[in-house]
């Protein structure tokens, strides 16, 4: 494992305590955390040491709001009706007076016809921002959010621009964005995992790889947490293994760590594998608390409708909910996705019928993350935490078939929230059909140097050696967008 600032970390000292038998996990849990703890804890101080932020940070923590399959930007945040409706049913290379052969930046075929947003929008905020209906709770919340009208994504595919979106890169194999950020700066908790996945429908596209570790060690990937009776899977021991057999298990694995440390001294890899037992130990009585939703009161449970009757809605509640209990426990780096079955109805992939889809997603997600926003605020936590929604690309501002509009990768909007972002800015712009970025347009690859950027960590300093040279998140590209923050 590598820091930051070092080549190679030095191995952690020798530690030689004696196994004994314990009764209870708890005394267990006492035992285990000066045994192999020793090393975690000699790996602990040194990582605290080495892992540290380039410059002041805006943030301390990143909270990843993703609507997979592509939202439609032209039906949510970024309002074009007047120039779709003035040229509803012609093309784009009419109204464009280009070649049709150039415009291509769809996935499945050449643009159809320009069809207006089918849904009514209003001005929202002393901002005066436009939002559509299908987000009456985000729309109140204008004034808090930055805007970005001209992200401009790589990959038109959902497979490969979930990889290009969450590490950088158009295939897999390469560290995440969440990865990256705990690998600079280290985890805030020791009892929780510095990098938690949330999800209301099964995986994503590209599936695993949006929080991987690529090449950084493992214990930088994310874990998953599920926001029912057992937050993580296959962490707490079965009713059959009975405490004293899950310490004596322990134990002997401990001898054997022991009796491979002292015949590999020095073995950085060993000693984070080490440090990952402890907490994998620490968390059987963290992690329940921290999912315990039940501690919340029922006003907050109404805040963010946990008890919606729709369980996909309930769902992404519930998860909306452990994600504030979590930012506020030290975890570093949380993603929330919304969306990831096969079923297109099941995600924001309207191919087929805009109206059907974008109604039943934006209800499922409309409530829970207004009310994340205000929760975050009034604790005193969204200063520090960076809030980012978004979904891998948008989509056309034609119509697909007669009621769907087709991957755009031209031109989409996200927006973001703390952090040090200036609230109430509306940065870049679509053309006057929101087909293309025309204004200050924004690569992924800048959207990550200013993710990092405001967590205090230099995207060209940020650096792990790896295979002959020393790669980074923005490979060799990348430029923090300044205006942005306030």
């Amino acid at each position: 494992m590598m820091s930051v600032f070092c080549k190679r970390r030095t191995g952690p000292p020798e530690h030689c305590g004696r196994v004994r038998r314990v009764a209870t996990r708890r005394e267990f849990l006492r035992h285990f955390g000066g045994g192999l703890g020793a090393v975690a804890l000699a790996d602990l101080v040194h990582r605290e040491s080495q892992a540290a932020p380039h410059h002041r940070p805006r943030a301390k923590r990143v909270l990843l709001l993703f609507m997979s399959a592509g939202v439609s930007h032209v039906d949510t945040f970024d309002y074009k009706q007047p120039a779709l409706t003035r040229h509803a049913g012609k093309t784009l290379d009419q109204v464009l007076k280009a070649d049709p052969k150039a415009i291509t930046d769809v996935f499945f075929r050449k643009p159809g016809r320009l069809m207006p947003s089918p849904f009514r929008w209003a001005r929202q905020g002393e901002t005066g921002h436009w939002v559509s209906e299908l987000f009456p709770h985000v729309g109140r919340q204008v004034d808090k959010l930055t805007f970005v009208h001209s992200m401009v994504a790589q990959e038109n595919s959902h497979g490969p621009a979930m990889f290009h979106f969450s590490t950088g890169q158009p295939r897999n194999g390469y560290p995440s964005v969440g990865a990256w950020a705990v690998y600079g700066l280290g985890a805030e908790s020791q009892n929780l995992p510095a990098f938690v996945v949330l999800m209301d429908r099964g995986m994503p596209p590209a599936s695993t790889a949006n929080w991987g570790n690529g090449f950084l060690p493992a214990e930088y990937q994310g874990v998953v947490f599920h926001s029912d009776d057992e937050p993580i899977v296959d962490l707490t021991p079965p009713p059959s293994v009975s405490a004293d057999e899950q310490a004596g298990t322990l134990e002997l694995l401990r001898r054997f760590n022991d009796a491979h440390r002292q015949r590999h001294p020095g073995e950085s890899d060993f000693a984070a594998r080490i440090a990952a037992y402890e907490l994998a130990a620490r968390m059987q009585m963290a992690a329940p608390e921290a999912a315990d939703l039940s501690r919340e009161t029922q006003a907050t449970h109404r805040l963010y409708g946990t008890d919606r009757s729709d369980p996909m809605f309930a769902r992404f509640s519930r998860n909306c909910l452990l994600a504030r209990r979590l930012l506020e426990r030290g975890v570093r780096f949380v993603t929330v996705f919304s969306g990831g079955s096969n079923n297109v109805q099941d995600n924001w992939d309207a191919h087929k019928d805009i109206v059907a889809n974008h109604t039943r997603n934006a209800q499922s997600v409309d409530q829970p993350i207004a009310a994340l926003l205000t929760d975050l605020e009034r604790r005193g936590l969204l200063e520090e935490t960076l809030v980012i929604w978004t979904g891998e690309f948008g989509r056309t501002p034609t119509s697909e078939g007669s009621r769907g509009r087709d991957h755009n990768i031209s031109g989409f909007t996200l927006w973001m929230a703390g952090g040090g972002m200036k609230p109430g800015l509306s940065y870049g712009a679509t053309d006057e059909f929101g087909f293309r970025a025309v204004e200050n347009p924004v690569p992924i690859v800048d959207l990550h140097a200013t993710i990092l950027h405001a967590l205090g960590l230099d995207h060209e300093r940020l650096t792990y050696y790896y295979d002959g040279m020393d790669r980074r998140l923005t490979g060799v590209a990348g430029r923090v967008v300044h205006e942005l923050f306030g």
